[in-house]
């Protein structure tokens, strides 16, 4: 019974770790992402059901950048002017996103990021959880003549 709780708790942790390699981590960060929480502390999280807003994320080559998006019924999207540029780096085991705007940079760690959801930790110690953003498009009738 031991052997086997020790096979599995192995399993685990090796099932876990690779969800956090930073080189894996990195495939997945491109797209568009939905908050759905951010954890403030340990005893408050904030939870979102609708997003007005999602954030299109791009990284080719380690390099790349942030937008804030505004999906729209006919699935397109309305842009922001602003564009926060990211650079992507491995650091002591760990994926940080190094960003830069014309008024601040900062630096956030990636947690974790696999295809449907991703969790990045911010300089000030919330924890952001995103899951992938699926757009909910309404076609136009067409007029049949």
């Amino acid at each position: 019974m031991i052997k086997k709780s020790l096979i599995l708790f192995s399993l685990i942790l090796l099932t876990s770790c690779s969800q956090r390699d930073p080189e894996k981590q990195l495939n997945f960060i491109s797209g568009y992402w939905e908050i759905e929480s951010v954890e403030v502390s340990e005893d408050s999280v904030k939870e979102y059901k609708v997003n007005p807003v999602v954030d299109y994320i791009e990284i080719k080559d380690s390099k790349g950048f942030r937008k804030k998006v505004k999906p729209r019924l006919d699935g397109t999207y309305t842009t922001s002017e602003s564009t926060e540029e990211i650079e992507a780096r491995i650091e002591d085991d760990s994926l940080r996103l190094y960003y830069t705007t014309p008024y601040d940079s900062w630096k956030e760690t990636v947690i974790s990021a696999g295809k449907d959801e991703m969790s990045i930790i911010n300089r000030d110690g919330m924890i952001y959880r995103y899951k992938k953003f699926s757009p909910i498009t309404i076609a136009k009738d067409e007029k049949k003549e």
